[in-house]
């Protein structure tokens, strides 16, 4: 069974925060192998001290969807000031930063490049390092394994939010190895610690760690969700709705004017491997088309050593 980063770090390496004050950048996904919440984790703890909260995409408790800006607050359940880094900020002001001594990151990734929360951490290291506070990294591991690797990597020119450095689609890191790249590769060299995780080996998906899945977003409920997503993501650019509105965001797809018989036939002449096609009807009730019938299909990957999510995002487009 693998352990995470935040299980280690309280059955090992405690020492590295006796006596600090601390900022916690966490979201539900943040447990322990009990579904214990860092937070309340770290409250408890009485050899430091937790002083303020940060939240990414959807909040620290992630309450909001997505593309709604979050607004900072005090925290009901224990009293803290808690600064959200998405819409006003993405990168956290000095002021925010005061009286801390180092910043612990906790926050599962789903292994592509898209994901807000990478970026995230990355201008924390980037705050951080102007203010000489530590970042401290608490690993989780790549849901989707650390082998596959799929798709361009990002060009210069076309930075944003969901793609700030010259990384693949399907990158194949784990969050503790991309703050390594970003620390190393891309100037953050900011003062970094990894809390590794032990029994994770590169070919696990993350159902088969023995780890709890939370949701890391409101539109990411399951591991099959995030198998697709590196490919289906590409769809959120596009006339045709991923899925969000839906029970199944990223693995349902469609519009009004899709026939799913003939895409799904359509679909069948590529030959992809390890995936299949079904085709429905559906309604999603917000975002693209909200109560508007919309014919598509549902991805089932039926072998994810094969599934190739991106390959399978362009035949569709």
């Amino acid at each position: 069974m693998t352990s995470s980063g935040l299980d280690n770090l309280f059955h090992h390496q405690k020492r590295l925060l006796a006596g600090k004050k601390i900022g916690i950048m966490a979201n539900p996904s943040a447990i322990d192998s009990d579904l214990r919440f860092i937070v309340d984790l770290f409250v408890q703890e009485n050899s430091w001290k937790v002083v303020a909260l940060f939240g990414p995409e959807h909040g620290l408790r992630a309450e909001m969807q997505d593309q709604e800006w979050c607004r900072s607050y005090t925290d009901v359940a224990t009293g803290l000031p808690v600064h959200n880094l998405y819409g006003q900020h993405l990168k956290p002001s000095p002021e925010m930063l005061r009286g801390i001594d180092v910043i612990v990151f906790d926050i599962q990734d789903v292994g592509s490049r898209y994901y807000t929360f990478i970026y995230t951490l990355s201008y924390l290291m980037e705050a951080c390092k102007e203010q000489g506070i530590e970042v401290v990294v608490l690993d989780r591991p790549n849901p989707i394994n650390g082998l596959g690797v799929e798709g361009p990597v990002l060009e210069e020119g076309y930075e944003s939010f969901v793609g700030r450095y010259p990384i693949p689609i399907r990158h194949g890191l784990t969050v503790g190895e991309l703050a390594l790249l970003f620390h190393q590769e891309f100037g953050l060299n900011c003062k970094l610690e990894i809390i590794k995780m032990e029994g994770w080996h590169r070919n696990l998906f993350f159902d088969q760690t023995g780890l709890p899945w939370v949701m890391p977003s409101p539109n990411m409920p399951t591991v099959d969700t995030a198998v697709v997503y590196p490919g289906m993501c590409l769809f959120e650019g596009t006339n045709v709705s991923e899925g969000r509105g839906t029970t199944r965001p990223f693995e349902i797809f469609g519009a009004p004017w899709i026939d799913p018989v003939k895409l799904v036939k359509a679909m069948d002449d590529f030959q992809l491997e390890g995936v299949r096609f079904r085709p429905l009807y559906f309604q999603p009730t917000v975002r693209k088309f909200q109560q508007e019938l919309c014919g598509g299909a549902q991805i089932h990957a039926t072998d994810r050593e094969t599934f190739h999510p991106v390959r399978m995002a362009v035949s569709l487009l």
